[in-house]
């Protein structure tokens, strides 16, 4: 269906909360005004991910102030309610960023037949990644299974320059989902903080990251005592930045921290692609011989693990930083994961629910299969044998207990590397922490002897 020279469009924000390097948007743009919509969809919109709500509608107000009040929020099922705004202004296109989910690929093909069936059309532009997912194939024409040769593939297949300034847009607005008629209340997350949110804070942080951070990242990043990460994977989850800039920021810069930024970017799109060919591992086993290990009910230990009480102080330091700030060190999220499933010998899937549920970058892709990755039972060459051990990690990457102290009150009185042994301290009990509820190495054997009776 072509436009008319000059028509009104409908731009369907989702994972896309930005007016800058937004290639739906130029395609919008070029067909006259453009309504900017966003649709809470009760599929989507569940209590559990309280702390991604909230930072959602503030990213939301952050875009609503740029689009001058415009923005149109309404409720319901997408399939409903997107032909009917159309329809009011009578838009024969919406423009969408392509969503490369499982469930934004299902509701997407269901609103493009509605639109269908009302004369209109569902236009997908662009993707919230460098490369979209199911684009990057081996030789033989099938995806990469594993991350290295993926990666290289990724870098050979190179990625597009950021899209041009969409120039002055004419914004319109039909007054049905303005001024707080459908904009939902923020839940309330008691004395846990967010940062900022919205476009301008997330390239803000950019040019901090790249002027000050960029060249120690390499050295900084595993070390959860540092401010030594982008501290942008909530943005990047909410499109308020997209990976395209960040690639151009990194372009002419020879760095190890520069290859090594380019590397995480890489480990989100590996994730994406794999979500992509395999959507049903969002839930199930990528290897599906480790659902045969003897894993334990949820019950008392994945209380104390989710509380940050196991009586191991970079395990709990690091839950404890979860429920306090919405995120937590990806080092650490290495460490809890593994202590969850291979000391505690509780399924990889209640510690991916327990992230989304605090995480405000809670990514699907990303959360659930770095979780599969630490289980063993992901896209990684090395499986199951990999356990961390919660004392050791916290002692290489914690040096001096500083983040333990941080998180963990009552070891305060600990100084330097002791903070992570509170038992070898006379007074390491004086205020209440809790004693281990396991012990480390029986557990670490306990999930290799069941590991060789899968395997073999």
């Amino acid at each position: 269906m072509a436009p008319s020279e000059q028509s009104t469009s409908v731009l369907w924000f989702r994972r896309d909360l930005r007016l800058g390097d937004h290639p739906a948007l130029l395609a919008a743009a070029a067909e006259g005004d453009v309504l900017p919509l966003f649709v809470v969809d009760p599929a989507l919109w569940k209590p559990s991910g309280d702390v991604r709500r909230a930072y959602l509608l503030r990213s939301l107000r952050a875009l609503d102030a740029e689009l001058g009040g415009k923005l149109v929020v309404e409720r319901g099922d997408p399939a409903t309610v997107v032909p009917r705004v159309a329809a009011r202004v009578g838009a024969s296109r919406v423009h969408v960023t392509a969503d490369a989910g499982p469930y934004g690929r299902h509701r997407d093909d269901a609103v493009a037949k509605a639109l269908e069936k009302k004369d209109a059309e569902l236009v997908r532009t662009g993707t919230p990644y460098a490369i979209g997912p199911g684009t990057i194939l081996n030789g033989s024409g099938k995806p990469f299974q594993v991350f290295t040769p993926f990666s290289r593939a990724w870098v050979d297949h190179g990625w597009p320059n950021p899209a041009d300034d969409p120039g002055k847009v004419g914004w319109i607005t039909d007054g049905e989902g303005v001024d707080g008629k459908h904009w939902p209340a923020e839940p309330d997350l008691g004395d846990l903080e967010l940062p900022e949110a919205g476009e301008a804070a997330a390239h803000d942080r950019w040019e901090d990251f790249l002027d000050s951070g960029l060249s120690d990242y390499s050295e900084d990043r595993d070390r959860p005592d540092h401010d030594g990460t982008s501290q942008l994977s909530h943005a990047l989850k909410w499109g308020e930045i997209h990976p395209r800039t960040m690639l151009a920021g990194l372009r002419g810069k020879r760095s190890q921290g520069a290859e090594t930024f380019r590397t995480e970017l890489c480990w989100r799109e590996f994730y994406a692609d794999v979500l992509w060919n395999r959507p049903e591992t969002a839930r199930e086993y990528y290897k599906p011989q480790l659902a045969g290990m003897r894993y334990e009910k949820v019950g008392d230990s994945f209380t104390s693990w989710a509380e940050g009480r196991t009586g191991y102080p970079i395990v709990d330091a690091g839950m404890r930083q979860l429920r306090a700030t919405g995120w937590m060190h990806n080092r650490v999220r290495m460490i809890v994961a593994s202590f969850l499933v291979k000391d505690l010998h509780v399924e990889w899937q209640h510690g991916a629910r327990e992230f989304l549920r605090w995480l405000r970058d809670g990514d699907l892709a990303s959360n659930n299969h770095g979780w599969q990755w630490v289980a063993g039972s992901g896209t990684d060459a090395s499986p199951f044998f990999r356990v961390f051990n919660p004392v050791t990690q916290g002692q290489k990457f914690d040096p001096s207990g500083d983040y333990v102290r941080r998180y963990v009150p009552e070891l305060r009185h600990l100084s330097g590397k002791l903070a992570h042994t509170p038992w070898d301290a006379d007074d390491g009990y004086a205020h209440d922490y809790p004693e281990r509820i396991v012990d480390h190495a029986h557990e670490r054997q306990v999930a290799l002897d069941d590991y060789a009776r899968v395997k073999n």
